[in-house]
């Protein structure tokens, strides 16, 4: 990949350009945020003009390396304020990565607010095209027509009606591999109102006439490759679906990643009801086995017509296939694809919600809205806190978030604005944000280091920022880190170096759980990626500097460490059942980034 793309937006132009001597081993995250830190006014106002956003398929979209292409979209958040990647998977980084497409800078603005666009690229070529047929379409009607009207069924990602009308919550969408569900999301940080700023609806990537990335060392990449693929396909989380004998073997592809509600709710670190419990007694009703079970039911019933899945790749190539698709239990139709525990948290026991049905709707609609499905969860919460709708109301939880669609209702726009936005206007004082962004599906009382990570990256609450749940719950190579230790900045510090480097890789972040287990299999990953580019590249030290970079944009924009702290109600509020609070000391959460 060797060619960047820019796209100015106020004259409707656009450029080629060569990647920078400098930049030749950044893509995925590393690329978005150096070239935010580079090009950006962290000060800017985050919906005009002066903010970009900048999407990059990951060093490895488009080649044989098992699971790895994704893609990162980056600009300043209007969520929080500071730096944002968020990562997809889907159709559009494999599509850019064949076309030797770096990265997509989208700068500027159009003077005249009035028309919306879309952005074909091709194979050495760009189209930018008004398209206001386009906008205000809910994204599965959005998919299949974009899909009828290029049926080489490209890649697609952009803003959906939450995005077009500049709304914090929203999410920037992408297409899955084979159907037209809109699931596959960069859904953090509201980076779908900075697409709906630029008047873009969709990016359109036609990989037709694409070519396979090659590695500079190509017999080393093949070999580290098939490594890799073995480890991917031992390890009992990341494994295939069955073993040798035809037993079930492998945790995402039997149930998604959803297989995390119950272990959570066990564990007694499934934030519930609005983060006042740590166990949901409903859980299995809702989980990644209720899913399992919903697939085979219908699948009995209804046979070939059947549409449920699971172990479903959310892009081409990946071959842990964590995805799903859930089928209505009537039909044995799609209902929504996918369903995570992420989202079945924060749309089911975040809700006290319990009825997999209205989960499955919920989700579906924030899809088809362009939502982020953690902040949306977390919004509604905000409604039921202030008294509105009753904890575990499934009907009135999506008759609220109905409402979104009609652009003349105040109840439409601040469910869709954001956790924090809604809170504050709805009188709610335990808000469970950090840096404007809404806490994911652990609760920090009872997993110390996933706290520390909320508190301390620059992306605002955010689980996939360092997963130290890989090592407080599930255990590196046997060994369970205990949860409710508070010396937690060095495991954090670390969780997050790692992830900056795979976030940049095109791999997906659950590759975590084989490398952190096995060694051969973390030699054969960073194998591929040296030989791709030629030269050997130390993963904490890459990690390290995205981070530091990532860091300075939000000093630059006004963050202190005063801003790398919990709500105050985690540190007074004792979480049942193991009524423990976070009681991280402030001086523990600045060591994170001391020494960096």
């Amino acid at each position: 990949m060797n060619k960047v793309l820019r796209i100015d937006m106020e004259n409707l132009s656009h450029k080629w350009e060569n990647v920078k001597p400098e930049h030749q081993t950044y893509a995925g995250r590393a690329f978005t945020s150096i070239t935010l830190s580079e090009e950006v006014d962290p000060t800017c106002h985050p919906l005009r003009a002066q903010n970009k956003i900048v999407v990059s398929p990951g060093l490895l979209a488009g080649t044989l390396a098992p699971s790895s292409g994704r893609m990162s979209v980056g600009a300043k958040s209007p969520l929080t304020g500071g730096i944002k990647e968020a990562n997809a998977g889907g159709l559009t980084g494999t599509k850019l990565g064949s076309l030797g497409v770096r990265g997509i800078i989208i700068e500027g603005a159009p003077p005249d607010s009035e028309d919306w666009y879309s952005i074909l690229v091709g194979k050495d070529k760009c189209e930018i095209i008004k398209t206001n047929d386009y906008a205000g379409l809910g994204l599965y009607e959005l998919i299949g027509k974009i899909w009828k009207d290029y049926p080489t069924k490209p890649g697609i990602i952009g803003s959906g009606i939450a995005g077009q009308r500049l709304l914090k919550c929203a999410g920037v969408f992408g297409n899955n591999i084979e159907n037209s569900d809109p699931g596959r999301y960069a859904g953090r940080g509201g980076l779908g109102a900075v697409f709906g700023s630029k008047r873009i609806v969709a990016i359109i990537s036609d990989g037709t006439g694409g070519t396979r990335p090659a590695a500079k060392d190509q017999e080393k990449f093949d070999a580290a490759r098939k490594v890799f693929v073995k480890s991917l396909n031992a390890h009992a989380v990341t494994g295939r679906l069955n073993d040798d004998k035809g037993e079930p073997f492998g945790g995402l592809k039997n149930y998604g990643t959803n297989v995390l509600l119950n272990i959570l709710s066990e564990a007694g670190g499934l934030p519930t009801k609005g983060f006042s419990s740590g166990r949901f007694d409903k859980a299995a009703k809702i989980s990644g086995e209720a899913v399992h079970d919903l697939v085979d039911r219908t699948k009995k019933k209804f046979g070939d017509k059947a549409e449920g899945k699971y172990a479903h790749s959310c892009h081409p190539g990946c071959v842990m296939a964590c995805s799903n698709v859930v089928p209505y239990e009537d039909t044995g139709k799609m209902h929504v694809s996918p369903l995570e525990y992420e989202s079945v948290w924060a749309l089911g026991a975040n809700l006290g919600i319990s009825v997999l049905h209205d989960v499955a709707e919920l989700n579906r609609l924030c899809n088809d809205l362009g939502l982020d499905t953690i902040e949306a969860g977390n919004t509604i919460a905000m409604f039921m806190e202030a008294g509105l709708i009753p904890y575990g109301d499934g009907p009135k939880s999506i008759e609220l978030l109905k409402k979104a669609y009609d652009e003349s209702s105040v109840e439409g726009k601040l469910v869709s604005s954001g956790t924090q936005t809604a809170g504050e206007a709805l009188g709610v004082t335990r808000i469970p944000v950090v840096k404007g962004q809404a806490l994911p599906a652990y609760d920090p009382r009872s997993i110390k280091g996933i706290g520390v990570t909320y508190a301390t990256t620059p992306m605002g609450a955010d689980h996939t920022a360092g997963y130290t749940v890989a090592a407080e719950i599930l255990g590196i190579k046997g060994t369970v880190t205990d949860p409710r230790d508070l010396k937690k900045a060095e495991l954090s510090q670390a969780f997050q170096a790692t992830t900056a480097y795979i976030d940049s890789t095109g791999y997906c972040l659950f590759i975590a759980f084989c490398i952190l287990d096995d060694d051969d299999g973390f030699n054969a990953m960073k194998d591929t990626v040296d030989s791709f580019l030629g030269q050997d590249i130390e993963v904490t030290s890459y990690g390290k500097d995205i981070l530091r970079k990532e860091r300075e944009f939000n000093k630059k924009a006004g963050f202190t460490e005063v801003d790398d702290r919990l709500p105050e109600f985690f540190r007074t509020e004792p979480l049942p059942p193991h009524n423990v609070v976070f009681d991280v000391p402030d001086e523990e959460l600045d060591e994170v980034y001391k020494n960096m």
